[in-house]
């Protein structure tokens, strides 16, 4: 493992009571502070301190803010509209990422093939600063639960953190091939997958350090609980671990028949955290119990399944699991697969519901918050939005010439920001009749 003192910012920092080491791997502790009120936060929130554990309050009315800008006219050769409000074109290569500040909706920061990293606005593209420093493409990007921090990862391994309001870069790690990325949902706390298998912890920006040594081979995938106590993580071979963030130890690991017969590609929880569902290239998506570790059901997708001529290996090879996601208002989960299809399952009697072709491979799913409407974006650069519960196409927005790689979407579902091969990023304002 790597020493702390190859974090630019955590050499500087004087080692904290609570650093202890066990064995070779260096663990941090992290002492625990009454946290005032009763919470269910986990242990690792409570820890950290100028923390403020107070339920993030809706925003509403943020769509009136919004100065919509027109279009200068967009590079490329599709034919047909453009449907989005801002375009971000300050990319050079395929952008590969993007994320909104938690806290406003009103940031986003996107990563691109071009090894560069930007923090703008939404309301009118206008840069805020440039996340200076990768020297790979920038494959994630994300701002910590209060918006007051942005990280950015590239294929390398080199993770660097800025302060939002300074625009300054407050801390830097260099770790194995980066995997994955995510943040704390609660506390300055930053988590990473490794290609060689380690999943990474630090606290931001003092840069203490725990890591989770799982099998030799690519974390693919990690999900942090939202209990905070807990995450999941899966890997190339096919295992799923939950871990205990305290601790430092797997709770529960799932592997042979109970794991996946492929690389894990995506994870998701429910809102409580008490459902896990997972995917892999092997076109599976398992329902697991966050708290027996048991999978309690098994989708597969009937596309494949009603293909008799191919062979296990081009079952394989043509389809896998894409992106998957529960929907917090009704006992659905939506899985989307590489072959363009987009299954609705009901969880409660584990069927499938509805199933909505798409012309070309779905690369990410979002459900819409307290509604029953999935967000799907594609390689044919399309973004849909699907009611699961007739499984009808509501809308569609185009505008990009070439495929979306990745997308988010405001808590008030008002905005989508998506992200392309065609070098752009863009903000397109959802209007819809049923709303």
């Amino acid at each position: 493992m790597e020493s702390e003192s190859e974090s630019g910012a955590a050499a500087d920092t004087p080692p904290l009571e609570t650093l202890s080491f066990h064995g070779d791997e260096e663990i941090i502790e992290v002492v625990e502070l009454d946290p005032g009120p009763p919470d269910p936060a986990d242990d690792l929130a409570q820890e950290m301190e100028d923390v403020d554990f107070e339920e993030e309050e809706e925003e509403e009315g943020n769509e009136e803010d919004w100065v919509l800008e027109p279009q200068e006219g967009v590079v490329g050769s599709m034919e047909g509209p453009d449907d989005s409000e801002v375009t971000f074109a300050l990319h050079s290569a395929s952008v590969f990422c993007v994320s909104l500040d938690p806290k406003t909706n009103t940031l986003a920061v996107t990563g691109g093939e071009d090894d560069k990293a930007f923090v703008w606005r939404l309301s009118d593209g206008e840069l805020l600063f440039e996340c200076a420093g990768h020297k790979d493409s920038v494959t994630c990007a994300g701002f910590s639960h209060d918006s007051t921090l942005v990280a950015t990862g590239d294929m390398s391994g080199l993770l660097k953190v800025w302060q939002v309001d300074t625009k300054e870069e407050v801390w830097s790690f260099e770790a194995g091939d980066l995997e994955w990325m995510e943040w704390h949902p609660r506390a300055p706390v930053l988590l990473a997958g490794t290609a060689d298998g380690n999943t990474w912890m630090w606290k931001v920006p003092n840069g203490d350090c725990k890591t989770f040594q799982g099998p030799n081979c690519p974390a693919t995938c990690g999900r942090v609980l939202p209990d905070g106590k807990r995450a999941v993580v899966g890997y190339e071979d096919g295992t799923i671990r939950i871990w205990d963030l305290k601790q430092g130890s797997p709770i529960h690991v799932l592997k042979g028949t109970e794991g996946h017969q492929g690389p894990l590609t995506c994870v998701a929880t429910n809102q409580d955290g008490s459902l896990i569902l997972t995917g892999s290239v092997d076109c599976q998506a398992k329902l697991v119990s966050a708290t027996t570790g048991k999978v309690v059901g098994v989708f597969r997708p009937e596309t494949v399944a009603s293909q008799p001529s191919l062979g296990e290996g081009e079952e394989s090879e043509s389809n896998s699991v894409e992106s998957l996601g529960f929907c917090s208002v009704m006992p659905l989960a939506a899985v989307g697969y590489l072959d363009g299809t987009l299954a609705i399952y009901d969880l409660a009697t584990q069927t499938l519901r509805h199933q909505c072709q798409h012309q070309s491979g779905i690369v990410q799913l979002l459900w819409e918050a307290g509604t029953a409407v999935v967000y799907t974006c594609s390689l044919d650069g399309i973004v849909r939005l699907w009611d699961a519960r007739t499984g009808r196409l509501l809308t569609d927005y185009r505008g990009h010439t070439a495929e979306i790689l990745d997308f988010a979407l405001s808590k008030d579902a008002s905005l989508v920001v998506t992200t392309s091969g065609d070098h752009k990023a863009k903000v397109f304002c959802v209007q819809r009749p049923d709303r």
